[in-house]
């Protein structure tokens, strides 16, 4: 990563925004590294194509992002803080973005039960590593939809979760990538 700014910028690994570079909101935020992210988004591209999406813990927005570079149909970016969203936004408007392809959403994830009504072909938990506890992607599970994935990324190995398979596990360095799917 390099800085320009004060802040850390990552770069768009694959699809129609393939090289270009986001800002991340800086400290606090952890976005994947680009040898995971290019793995991760290898084992899930076939899911991607329409896919409704939500970028849980969202960061720097690189993995809604990227799912949308990819051909996902629609992407939500989920976070607590405000700018870290205001970042996002930012990204998305530098990578021209339809507004009708995302939405940005300031939300503690602790009340994700108030989203009703909808769920996500494909939702990336990908938490803060030094607040992690095993709920922080099992609370998402309500929102993922008959035969959809749930992406975690975090820094131990992710938990079984009743009514999921998991596809793949993968360890890289500090991070490990589960990919579960919701039974039909």
């Amino acid at each position: 990563m390099s800085k320009k700014s004060g802040q850390n910028r990552v770069i768009i690994t694959g699809g129609r925004l393939s090289g270009l570079a986001i800002d991340t909101p800086g400290e606090g935020t952890h976005p994947m590294g680009m040898r995971e992210r290019l793995a991760l988004f290898n084992m899930i591209q076939s899911y991607l194509p329409g896919a409704d999406v939500m970028d849980a813990y969202a960061g720097s927005g690189i993995l809604g992002i990227e799912a949308l570079s990819r051909g996902a149909r629609h992407a939500i970016f989920v976070d607590k803080d405000e700018l870290v969203l205001q970042t996002i936004e930012k990204n998305l408007y530098k990578t021209r973005i339809e507004p009708s392809e995302a939405d940005t959403l300031k939300l503690n994830i602790k009340k994700i039960g108030q989203i009703t009504g909808v769920s996500y072909d494909v939702i990336f938990a990908d938490p803060p590593y030094d607040k992690y506890k095993p709920e922080m992607v099992t609370i998402l599970v309500p929102l993922v939809s008959k035969g959809g994935i749930l992406v975690a990324s975090t820094p131990e190995e992710a938990p079984e979760i009743p009514g999921f398979k998991i596809i793949t596990q993968r360890k890289y360095a500090r991070c490990h990538i589960t990919i579960y799917q919701r039974e039909e």
